[in-house]
């Protein structure tokens, strides 16, 4: 079973980490499943129902670094709910415990390019729910993707704009970290992370 799970992983997470991970997800006693693209969600974590074991999905289309972050992420709620079920909160200070002790081994050059390690450490001091909120290690990992996106905040003010989900909005000006937008449709204004993947469109005839 190790071996398959190495076999796997092999092509998702940094090749230094690939055992350790295995070696961890058998130890646990973790089901992973590897999932389509997800725009709501870069993985999550189950647990066991009835006959069901415990169950971690991630995204396929994760580069390795942010694959690997997203992983360990999910392996420490299982670590936080075995130890105390659901008493305390998803991302509260017995989670953050428990993902910075799983991440620690992995802190080092040979696993993280240099540009990727030293804002992951600053990560890791307050960890917060998603790696996406936090838009110093977003852009650092966006960086080893394997196609470049286009960013809300590369595109001009009032250009027009697709996101995943195919809502369409008209950018707006920049209010402390966010974008109020206007969603054509319902034409209504909406805050919209500077770092969302867009599509550019031309104006609407």
């Amino acid at each position: 079973m190790k071996q398959q799970y190495e076999e796997v992983l092999t092509k998702y997470i940094p090749l230094p980490t690939v055992e350790r991970i295995a070696g961890l997800i058998i130890f646990f006693g973790v089901h992973l499943r590897i999932t389509r693209e997800r725009s709501t969600k870069l993985g999550d974590f189950r647990p066991s129902e009835g006959v069901r074991g415990h169950k971690i999905t991630i995204n396929h289309n994760l580069n390795p670094y942010a694959f690997l972050i997203t992983l360990v992420h999910e392996l420490a709620h299982f670590v936080n709910w075995n130890s105390h079920g659901d008493s305390v909160r998803p991302h509260g200070s017995e989670w953050k415990h428990h993902f910075k002790e799983l991440m620690d081994p992995f802190l080092n050059h040979d696993v993280f390019p240099e540009e990727v390690l030293h804002v992951v450490r600053k990560y890791l001091r307050n960890p917060a729910a998603s790696s996406c909120v936090d838009e110093d290690l977003l852009r650092a990992l966006k960086l080893f993707d394997s196609e470049q996106t286009l960013l809300l905040e590369d595109i001009p003010q009032n250009a027009l704009f697709r996101l995943k989900t195919g809502r369409v909005f008209r950018k707006g000006e920049q209010r402390r970290k966010y974008f109020t937008c206007l969603e054509l449709d319902s034409r209504k204004q909406y805050l919209v992370n500077p770092l969302a993947e867009v599509e550019l469109l031309g104006e609407r005839s």
